[in-house]
């Protein structure tokens, strides 16, 4: 990672988005990102964005929350995995280990003080999983608390390999990739063998889960990506920390309505 402060753009000014240089050699590459500053003499938890798979940092939830933060007066961040957005990099060469380590970067490289990490389907697995490693280097105090939205923990596994066709299992291992049909963009996305073996390497569901901070989940029961189920899986793994879960009976995946914002909202309010 780049040892030098980088410059951090205030949403605001309308300056951005900036970028963060992350990774060494041939590995490093710039994600972009957007800082709201803190309101001065406001001593609340800041927000950090964390998308979902194939998203970027400007769709309606990750707007709402700026919108709340410019209320609230609190610091928030948001920003591009690689192959995402503004991103430098190819969707397709990305793993959920190196947007870990970007989601890593950007949290020890431009926020301050305890954050409230809030994860958007992958994004939900990437906080647990950023979580973790905050705790394990001792920086548990950046840690106020979880906001995850239909958190898909272990999707490239449980969601993706485990329900595909045998057809598709084929043509995974003798292509490098299969491409799988969305709901959310008329071309399919790609799903590499990169991203189902190396996403082995960071699976939480077969064990006790720690977040080291309370948690609100918000799922929509009728979710056809991320099962309300498995929502349910996850709290019921998350046994040592307090966890909230908030079922949406209505809700879809996305969670983006007027009323599924508000719900949003509330939740980060509640964690202080």
């Amino acid at each position: 990672m780049n040892r030098h402060k980088p410059q951090i753009g205030s949403v605001e000014d309308g300056i951005g988005p900036h970028s963060l240089l992350v990774g060494r050699g041939s590995s490093s590459r710039r994600i972009a990102y957007l800082r709201r500053a803190q309101k001065p003499g406001t001593a609340r938890p800041a927000i950090v964005w964390l998308g979902g798979f194939k998203s970027d940092m400007r769709g309606v939830k990750a707007q709402h929350l700026d919108r709340y933060a410019a209320e609230t007066g609190r610091a928030y961040l948001r920003f591009d995995y690689s192959g995402h957005g503004a991103s430098e990099g190819r969707f397709e060469a990305g793993t959920i280990g190196a947007w870990l380590e970007e989601s890593l970067a950007a949290i020890r490289a431009l926020t301050e003080g305890p954050q409230i990490l809030v994860g958007s389907s992958m994004g939900g697995w990437l906080a647990l999983l950023a979580a973790r490693a905050l705790h394990e280097s001792f920086e548990t105090e950046r840690l106020k608390g979880l906001v995850l939205i239909a958190p898909a923990a272990d999707f490239t596994e449980a969601l993706i390999f485990a329900k595909m066709s045998h057809a598709a299992r084929e043509e995974l291992l003798q292509k490098g990739m299969w491409l799988r049909a969305s709901a959310y963009s008329p071309e399919p996305y790609p799903v590499t063998k990169a991203l189902i073996e190396e996403g082995r390497n960071h699976l939480l569901l077969g064990g006790a889960i720690r977040a080291y901070c309370p948690v609100h989940i918000l799922q929509g029961m009728r979710d056809e990506d991320v099962p309300w189920t498995h929502a349910m899986a996850l709290a019921e793994h998350l046994a040592a920390d307090p966890v909230s879960l908030t079922l949406v009976k209505d809700g879809d995946h996305r969670l983006s309505r007027e009323a599924d914002l508000a719900r949003l909202s509330a939740a980060v309010e509640g964690m202080g």
